[in-house]
């Protein structure tokens, strides 16, 4: 009896965030798309010392975390790259780089059963719709223009005018219509398709996935590679608000940029951890400052180096309070995902201070050793310190709550009351 083909699974290439380089035997096919500038966002590879057979490579992770599908034919690869930090350390800071009111803490992973990164970000994001849509799908008004024979909402003059002179039917007509498709919708519906189709998702939380679809019947998912639908918290969709911020998440880690901003579809999901740590670091630390100072925490604005705008600044918080009738700058944060502080990460800091006239700078790296210095720098007519601080990520949620509350004070401490000078 003939069975007809079997599928062959695709191969696999499973390495870590943090591991050193890795050796793997690969056919010519699997290296074209391995060496592809896509993939090299997200891998290094190198041949082999002492091996001249170009057969065996060296790979190693950038930082990024995730599992994508790459190629096709002899050259499909699925790449898998786990993260350096536990899931359930992952998801908390995923929570909280997002909205610093955000309110929303996962519930607890068993390490047991949600061993890889987004088979439990599916659980955590399946549950959370599921609990939004209990109550039936969010509904709203939105904008509809269309032509008709009957007058319905009002008429768009200039259109008809434009479109038919001189004839009194058919209208143009713009009105608003009550409908489930909406943004919060879209963004939820979008998100359960995408991770439907990530690599090593169980097939019990695909077919809840999947069954989101029909709750959300009639709503139209995002295209892949379309920008993602907008949003803003408020009063109606506040029941949506947790899984929102999932899903937003989810669609980010459908695409990565590259360096000139031209965005790039994959078929998976991948997650910059530098980004994810910045994120963490600015809404954060930006919540605990006005906690304890007041003022208004400015997270990755865009500023100006020069008179002439053409040099952007980005730091990851900049702290701002009340002097003289106005929101001055008084503490400016950079976050940087590495072990220790690099001496262009204190350029780039000294800079920061110069621009906003601050003799205080503070760099929060995600490793390395603390050991309480802080870095004086001579400048014309006194000096700038730059405070070195370490957020281990690899501590436990409530560990890590206290780690950014004690650096807070610590941060909000070393301000010093100066006369600045400001351009």
């Amino acid at each position: 009896m003939c069975t007809g083909p079997r599928h062959r699974p695709t191969p696999a290439i499973d390495i870590a965030e943090g591991d050193d380089w890795t050796t793997w035997n690969l056919t010519e096919a699997q290296f074209r798309t391995l060496s592809t500038r896509t993939v090299g966002k997200i891998l290094s590879l190198k041949p082999t010392p002492g091996h001249r057979d170009g057969t065996t490579w060296d790979l190693k992770a950038k930082r990024t975390v995730g599992a994508v599908g790459l190629g096709a034919g002899d050259g499909a690869l699925l790449l898998r790259i786990a993260p350096k930090t536990t899931v359930d350390r992952l998801l908390h800071v995923l929570a909280h780089a997002q909205e610093k009111r955000l309110r929303w803490q996962p519930a607890p992973v068993d390490a047991a059963v949600h061993r890889d990164l987004f088979p439990a970000i599916a659980h955590t994001f399946t549950r959370a719709a599921e609990r939004a849509l209990h109550a039936g799908a969010l509904s709203g008004y939105r904008d509809r223009e269309d032509t008709s024979m009957t007058l319905r909402g009002r008429l768009r003059a200039a259109d008809q005018l434009r479109r038919r002179p001189g004839l009194a039917l058919p209208l143009e007509i713009a009105y608003d219509e009550h409908t489930t498709d909406i943004a919060e919708n879209q963004l939820l519906l979008g998100a359960a398709r995408r991770l439907s189709r990530v690599p090593g998702i169980p097939e019990h939380l695909r077919t809840r996935l999947r069954q989101l679809d029909v709750l959300l019947e009639g709503v139209t998912a995002p295209r892949p590679g379309a920008r993602i639908p907008a949003w803003s918290p408020n009063r109606l969709n506040a029941r949506y608000v947790p899984v929102l911020r999932l899903a937003d998440i989810i669609l980010r880690g459908a695409s990565f940029e590259y360096d000139d901003g031209r965005p790039v579809t994959v078929d998976g999901l991948l997650l910059n951890m530098e980004k994810v740590f910045e994120d963490f670091v600015a809404n954060a630390f930006g919540a605990a400052l006005e906690r304890l100072l007041g003022g208004r925490a400015q997270a990755q604005a865009t500023h100006y180096l020069d008179e002439r705008k053409k040099h952007r600044m980005h730091p990851d918080l900049l702290h701002r309070l009340p002097m003289n009738g106005e929101l001055l700058p008084t503490i400016v944060v950079d976050a940087k995902y590495q072990d220790g502080i690099e001496s262009a990460n204190l350029y780039q800091m000294l800079a920061y201070c110069t621009r906003f006239g601050l003799a205080e700078g503070h760099l929060v790296s995600s490793g390395g050793e603390e050991d309480g210095t802080a870095i004086r720098i001579p400048v014309h007519g006194g000096a700038v310190t730059i405070h070195r601080h370490v957020l281990d990520l690899s501590l436990s949620p409530s560990q890590l709550n206290i780690r950014v509350d004690e650096l807070a004070q610590t941060i909000a401490a070393a301000r010093t009351d100066q006369t600045r000078t400001r351009a």
